[in-house]
């Protein structure tokens, strides 16, 4: 019953929290039967003017509502039950949104108050170990994109990656976004939950949705955080002597008979290189926002700076953004609404050549003394990582904007007709500058390493896509049946171009860094670019009768300019049903369950996210060629295409139960999965008289899958009137697989240490190790005579003979002794989350882990691959066999590279607690005069410790994706050699409300 609009109003002020004992940020408190309303702040406090005979709604996304009556007080605290497994939550799924209790597939809501707890620059570093069934990889490099794969890798070259869905806007990066500005994010992991978005879903959706104005009078909040990283499980490499004695060992008894290292280069420089390198980086991020509005116009402004001092010198990022949602309610037909964002980055790109020399160079030469450098080229090392530094310059400034602007009609009841613009657009300019030095900077005459080109490149990216939905949706109730229809028809555009410039001999001086300043002659300039087009028809059922029993059907038709038009068109279809048992007769006596909700699944995805040129040939014109001594001009097909190229479907099957129990303080879901990727893009070998370039084309001929389980639990309870806590766990399953190459060709990652690792083959994970089989150490002069390797030495590695031509040892160990030994893709992941509150105290831990995962040490096995001066591990150099230490699992010393083996495989597995934060909220009262509704403090660590035997620098693997080489993230992932540190993270933050 609406309030009575005579009563006296009065001032309602109180605090709105979770049922764990949280603050609950930008809840909406509204006068029942009005529009009139207001949202909490940071401190999950309101105050608002109603009748005092009337009621308050209280309502947050994520969290079962609560209606409440007045009673005149003018105090009224609430806590809100979180029902991230209820069936009243309203979740964000495909255009639109639907109650919990009516969702058929494979959905996970996060609230974007538990993502802007940590101090990361991406949303999905903050999900780490929160979903069953989503693997972050992220790593410790400022403005780094994790890479986020949600039930397993399902692609090789037309890539893994998850689509985002920002407010509407589709888009690939979301490194621009505000963690402060996100309401809530939803996870999409099925096909019949990712089928609305058909082509661009084969791995996966995740929707954000960003904060809104709420009616009332204007908040303003601040959220502050500063702190210092830190580079956490730094490798031990070897000192002066070690480094020596191992040199010389290696070079008197298995080399050339003369000490590498003589007694008179050792100095007492004693240089640790990632001390020279690395610092302790300096963070901070500030954000203040402001909402209200009336009942016709709402908004929401927010602006945000961040600061990340990486560890590495000379590598850092800034960004600054801007946002600003509005609703304009112009009738009771008509709506406006208006998202928009503006983002500015400046990234001093890091220096990966140093890490890796880092890694080699010789401790025995000092860093730099008096202004002068220590020359490691001049012993026959690699360069000096401080120079690498120094010398060169990467920078990289990005402005992006992004925007969505609807238009809502309500003709009749039930009815919305809604056609909005989404708009990203992204301006990108990097300058790489290597300055000039010779030998006089160094200590030390001789080397290599000098610089006399003084080279300037400038690059010029600019890319911009808009897209156009133009939907209908219809919802209906007669009697017992739910009816909610939608229609609609998108259209997208992509348009890119790149310009990169080079010249040589331009100035130092940065005020004349332009190609023109160059010697002449030197300047270069490409011009590339791209443009693609997607056109999409889409429609989706929903239906459920009292509310029982459940069907949600879908259908999309997409169109792509990314295949000829014979494989132009693809058709994803996906049907779901859903039973609420609970609400059954039989089961009405029974007080175990309160939610108890079966699903079943089964839907079709797309992938077309391949280079736009890839079904047809290019020819090259004016091709010099010579017939019987004569001169002349032809044209020539570089490369062979395969015009029938066309879609990867993804089909997938998923079984899931939704359930909650004991009063409500258990929750839980569990799915298994199983998920095939058909028609999937590999590489097949040519016959070198066709003239490719490559002697191989890209086609469709394999077949992917990927089968899994999934579980999740949530345990929520108080103790007393002051204790409150929830704990949360999740746990998933996954087996990757190749199936079917169908005349398709092994993929085969890059060569570390002059031997392939990798191999995605039928019957395997993709990029499994293939590699030889490391059995032990040779310990006598018998154990070599009685094996494949006769001129081995004691103290080599002994690999095991598989076998030869006929399937048999042979006595020859070659590539045919390679065997698979797992791979980066983990078989388990999981996360144990959990959250304390005592009064106005809370406490947060969040871990996440993963195991069977394998990783490729490509650091130790390129050791020695070009310098025998390479320096090598401390626990090498400790630990290395020789006849006073037979007992070990390290090879004697040696100067040269190994070949790729099981040596060099090491477990992946880790345990890390993720996150860690205190935090205390000021009671209200002690805050009125200062006129401040609300202040919280906290302190926080981010990746506190981590738990791994991996004996690199972390056990994430982040490969980046190279435009000139599709699918090379994929097919080497797990190789670890230019792997930026994991960072550990101290920081003070204050979330504060006016």
């Amino acid at each position: 019953m609406a309030a009575n609009a005579n009563a006296q109003n009065i001032r309602v002020t109180g605090r709105v929290v979770t049922d764990a004992g949280q603050p609950l940020v930008n809840a909406t408190v509204l006068v029942s039967g009005s529009s009139s309303g207001v949202t909490t702040d940071t401190s999950g406090m309101y105050s608002i003017s109603a009748p005092g005979n009337g009621s308050l709604v209280f309502s947050s996304i994520g969290f079962a509502s609560q209606t409440v009556a007045i009673n005149n007080r003018t105090t009224i605290d609430i806590t809100l039950i979180n029902t991230a497994q209820q069936l009243e939550q309203v979740v964000v799924v495909g255009y639109g949104t639907q109650r919990r209790r009516d969702v058929t597939g494979a959905v996970a809501s996060i609230a974007g108050v538990e993502l802007a707890k940590q101090p990361v620059q991406t949303p999905t570093q903050a999900i780490q170990g929160r979903v069953a069934g989503v693997q972050v990889i992220s790593s410790g490099e400022p403005n780094s994109l994790p890479a986020v794969r949600i039930r397993g890798t399902g692609s090789t070259i037309a890539g893994v990656n998850p689509l985002y869905v920002v407010d509407g806007v589709l888009t690939d990066d979301i490194r621009n976004i505000n963690n402060s500005d996100i309401t809530s994010m939803e996870i999409l992991k099925d096909a019949s939950a990712t089928a609305i978005y058909g082509m661009r879903a084969a791995n996966g959706v995740v929707l954000i949705t960003t904060k809104k104005g709420r009616p009332g009078k204007t908040s303003v909040t601040y959220d502050g955080m500063v702190g210092v990283r830190e580079a956490t499980d730094l490798v031990d490499m070897a000192g002066e002597n070690q480094y020596a004695g191992y040199l010389n060992e290696a070079s008197i008894y298995y080399g050339s008979g003369s000490p590498l290292v003589p007694s008179t280069a050792l100095t007492g420089a004693n240089t640790d290189w990632y001390d020279e390198i690395l610092r302790t980086g300096f963070t901070q991020n500030h954000n203040v926002g402001l909402s209200g509005g009336n009942d016709k116009f709402t908004y929401y402004l927010s602006t945000g700076y961040l600061s990340d001092e990486g560890i590495l010198e000379g590598n850092d990022y800034n960004r600054f953004t801007v946002r600003s949602n509005n609703d304009f309610t112009i009738s009771k037909v008509f709506k406006l609404t208006t998202s928009a964002s503006f983002a500015k980055g400046n990234a001093n790109g890091a220096n990966f050549n140093a890490f890796s020399n880092a890694y080699r160079a010789a401790p025995i030469v000092p860093a730099k003394e008096n202004g002068k450098y220590g020359n490691t080229s001049a012993v026959g090392n690699v360069a000096n990582p401080l120079v690498d530094i120094e010398k060169n310059y990467n920078q990289t400034l990005d402005d992006r904007i992004q925007g969505n602007f609807g238009l809502d009609i309500k003709p009749i009841a039930g009815l919305t007709l809604r056609s909005a613009m989404g708009i990203d657009l992204s301006y990108v300019k990097t300058t790489a500058y290597g300055y000039y030095y010779d030998g006089s900077i160094f200590l030390t005459p001789g080397g290599n390493q000098i610089s006399v080109n003084q080279t300037l490149s400038l690059t010029k990216n600019d890319a911009n896509r808009w897209i156009w939905d133009n939907t209908a949706t219809y919802t209906k109730t007669i009697d017992k049946h739910n009816f909610t229809i939608l229609g609609g028809v998108t259209a997208e555009e992509y348009k890119f171009n790149s310009i990169v410039g080079t010249a040589n001999q331009v100035p130092g001086n940065k005020d004349q860094w332009f190609l023109n300043a160059g010697a002449s002659g030197t300047q270069t300039v490409v011009n590339t670019g791209d443009k693609y087009a997607r056109n999409s028809y889409l429609g989706r059922v929903n239906y459920s009768y009292n509310n029982r029993y459940l069907l949600t059907a879908t259908i999309r038709a997409d169109g792509t300019s990314r295949f000829s038009s014979d494989n132009r068109w693809g058709y994803f279809p996906s049907v779901a049903l859903g039973w609420n048992m609970v609400d059954e007769n039989f089961m009405s006596k029974q007080n175990l369950f309160s939610v108890l909700k079966l699903r079943g699944s089964w839907g079709q995805v797309g992938n077309d996210n391949i280079a736009s040129s890839l079904y047809y040939s290019i020819a090259r014109q004016n091709v010099p060629y010579f017939f019987d001594n004569t001169l002349f001009l032809g044209i020539q097909f570089p490369n062979i295409n395969d015009k029938d190229l066309k879609w990867e479907i993804t089909d997938e099957f998923n079984f899931g139960v939704d359930f909650t129990m004991l009063d409500k303080r258990l929750s839980g879901t569990i799915d298994y999965y199983d998920k095939k990727t058909d028609n999937a893009l590999i590489y097949i070998n040519l016959p070198a008289i066709l003239g490719d370039a490559d002697n191989k084309y890209l086609t469709n001929a394999t077949t992917i899958t990927n089968k899994g389980f999934e579980l999740g639990l949530t345990w929520t309870d108080k103790i007393g009137k002051d204790w409150t806590y929830s704990i949360n766990g999740n746990v998933a399953h996954n087996k990757n697989r190749i199936e079917n190459l169908n005349g398709g060709q092994p993929l085969i990652g890059d060569l570390v240490g002059n031997y392939p690792v990798t191999k995605t083959d039928n019957g395997q994970p993709i990029a499994s190790y293939f590699v030889l089989d490391n059995v032990g150490i040779f310990q006598s002069e018998s154990e070599i005579a009685a094996s494949a390797q006769k001129g081995a030495r004691l103290g080599d590695l002994i690999y095991r003979d598989v076998s030869g031509p006929d399937g048999k040892p042979d006595g020859v160990i070659n590539d045919l002794d390679r065997i698979y030994a797992g791979s980066y893709q983990p078989k388990v992941t999981y996360g144990i989350n959990g959250t304390v509150g005592y009064r106005d105290f809370d406490l947060s831990i969040n871990t996440y882990g993963l195991a069977g995962s394998k990783i490729y040490n490509g650091k130790k096995a390129a050791r020695g691959t070009i310098q025998q001066t390479d320096n090598i591990e401390a626990d090498v150099a400790r630990h290395r066999w020789t006849p006073n230490n037979p007992n070990t699992d390290v090879p004697r010393a040696t100067l040269g590279a190994l070949p790729a083996s099981t040596y060099f495989v090491e477990s992946g597995d880790f345990f890390r607690i993720n996150n860690l934060t205190v935090g205390y909220t000021f009671p209200s009262g002690k805050l009125e005069k200062a006129r401040i509704s609300s202040l919280r403090v906290y302190l926080t660590a981010q990746n506190l410790l981590t738990i791994t035997p991996y004996t690199g620098f972390t056990p994430e693997m982040r490969a980046a994706d190279d435009p000139a080489k599709p699918g090379a993230a994929v097919l080497n992932q797990g190789v670890d050699i230019n792997t930026y540190p994991t960072t550990r993270t101290f920081a003070f933050g204050v979330n504060l409300g006016f």
